[in-house]
């Protein structure tokens, strides 16, 4: 195996002493099915690029081991369903949280890719803000829908190329592990979802092939404008948290001032 230098475990504690980092980016995802178009770990695999992606432009950063497993009992209805609990999952959180704390590192990127995590992310990081004020988390909970805003209304051709293992997902994989991808299978349901209320389903009840949206839209060329553009929206932000030395809070506006944070 080659030693990646942005991976957090494939440092030695020499490495470290050598050339420390101040931020870690925390990838989040799931085992679960995609429809028979995307792998399993299609969440967990897709957080973990995109974290290599951001950290390779970012000086100070590392890579956590991705969370290979998220809080999926939704999909269980579709093989191959691996789940945690909610509160086994937000103590996963919570503990990295805290351990990296420990070691130092006062700055942590959590970047999500399965929706079902998202819950245990806001209750970990709270709890973990509130344990440690010094601490600064961010977090990326749902970069499907992150994305929509930053392309061209037209980019997607269905649902805003959304779904669980849709267009959007599916031109991402594209884009990051094509070899693990099988879209000549590619196959969704667009669900008849309401437009302002958030409908707590059960995911057999949307599909009967274990995925949403329209994949047969999807491809390697919308992926990787995909790609780029998250990814550059994600280093720009991060650069100018780390300009401010992460520094948030709010400024005092004064009349005439011309400036606003």
């Amino acid at each position: 195996m080659e030693k990646n230098p942005l991976l957090v475990a494939h440092q030695t504690a020499a490495d470290v002493a050598r050339a420390p980092f101040d931020m870690v980016i925390l990838p989040l995802g799931s085992l679960e099915s995609h429809g028979a178009h995307l792998p399993f770990g299609t969440d967990a695999l897709t957080a973990y690029s995109l974290a290599l992606d951001v950290a390779a432009r970012l000086p100070n950063a590392a890579v956590l081991p991705p969370v290979n497993y998220g809080m999926s009992e939704y999909y269980k209805d579709f093989s191959f369903t691996v789940s945690l609990q909610p509160d086994t999952e937000t103590a996963i959180i919570r503990d990295i949280l805290e351990s990296v704390y420990r070691e130092g590192i006062k700055k942590v990127f959590i970047l999500n890719g399965h929706d079902g995590n998202i819950p245990s992310i806001e209750i970990a990081s709270r709890c973990a803000k509130v344990a440690h004020p010094d601490l600064k988390i961010v977090s990326l909970d749902a970069w499907w829908n992150s994305l929509v805003p930053l392309l061209p209304p037209d980019f997607f051709s269905v649902w805003n190329g959304l779904g669980h293992g849709g267009e959007g997902e599916l031109s991402m994989a594209l884009a990051l592990f094509p070899q693990l991808c099988r879209p000549e299978l590619a196959r969704g349901v667009v669900p008849a979802l309401p437009e302002i209320l958030d409908v707590k389903w059960k995911f057999s009840e949307l599909t009967d092939c274990g995925a949403t949206g329209d994949p047969t839209k999807a491809s390697r060329e919308k992926g990787e404008r995909m790609r780029k553009v998250l990814t550059d929206a994600i280093v720009s932000t991060l650069k100018k948290m780390d300009a401010d030395d992460w520094d948030y809070r709010s400024r005092e506006v004064k009349k005439g001032a011309g400036d606003s944070y």
